[in-house]
């Protein structure tokens, strides 16, 4: 059963908006952009059971940077399911190759994770008269998840306005909004800073260290570390290597 702690503000101002806060790179800069296109954020993080909680604490504090109205946290267990290296006790590859259009799924891809992830995102969306929901999905510089794809979110547009009590009744509609879906690690980086995104907040790693350090060498890791360096900057957080 999903358990949720959170904070809430009560004075909103604008339109409202649910955002997907894993406290990742991605995310905190889809957050960015819908807090600067006015909307309230309704910050959505889920402990799923991850071995990289640490992204947990930088949810919080993206949240608390970028003022969110209401940060929910729900706790819904995928350990069960296993299958997964975030998950269970499978090994976090390091260091391969990263190739979108490779047939291989990587084995840190989590069952149907982003599909139950807008599901709680649309509930948590309709309990609160918001219409827009942002996930920070790339199908660019990514693992090549298939739930990460262009066709993935507009399907579940198309079901979040099949499936609402507020949609059927002619409310409003919903919106699934990806505003990082075609662009690369290095254009998210350039557009989080020039809204002013502190990325020393957000955490990336698979497979951090007990520390907290970031390994460098995972899949997460290389495609942060890639996007800095086609910026020319340098990343604000600590790695291991």
């Amino acid at each position: 059963m999903a358990q949720g702690m959170g904070e809430f503000r009560s004075e909103v101002q604008g339109p409202r908006a649910v955002i997907l806060l894993s406290g990742g790179m991605d995310s905190s800069t889809a957050a960015a952009i819908a807090r600067r296109e006015g909307y309230a954020l309704h910050a959505l993080t889920v402990d799923y059971g991850q071995r990289h909680r640490c992204e947990l604490e930088a949810a919080r504090r993206i949240a608390t940077a970028l003022g969110a109205v209401e940060h929910l946290v729900l706790k819904v267990d995928f350990t069960g399911f296993g299958k997964s290296a975030l998950t269970d006790s499978l090994d976090v590859p390091k260091s391969r190759p990263i190739h979108p259009s490779a047939p291989d799924i990587p084995v840190t891809y989590v069952p149907a994770r982003n599909t139950v992830l807008l599901s709680l995102a649309l509930a948590y969306a309709e309990s609160r008269g918001a219409w827009d929901i942002f996930i920070g999905a790339n199908a660019i510089d990514y693992s090549g998840y298939p739930d990460c794809r262009p066709e993935f979110i507009a399907a579940f547009e198309s079901l979040a306005n099949l499936a609402t009590k507020a949609a059927v009744e002619g409310l409003g509609r919903f919106h699934i909004r990806a505003p990082l879906l075609r662009l690369t690690k290095a254009e998210i980086i350039r557009r989080g800073l020039e809204l002013g995104l502190d990325y020393s907040l957000t955490h990336t790693c698979y497979d951090p260290l007990a520390d907290g350090r970031a390994c460098g060498r995972c899949d997460a890791c290389q495609l942060r570390k890639k996007g800095f360096a086609e910026v020319g900057l340098p990343d604000p957080i600590p790695y291991a290597d």
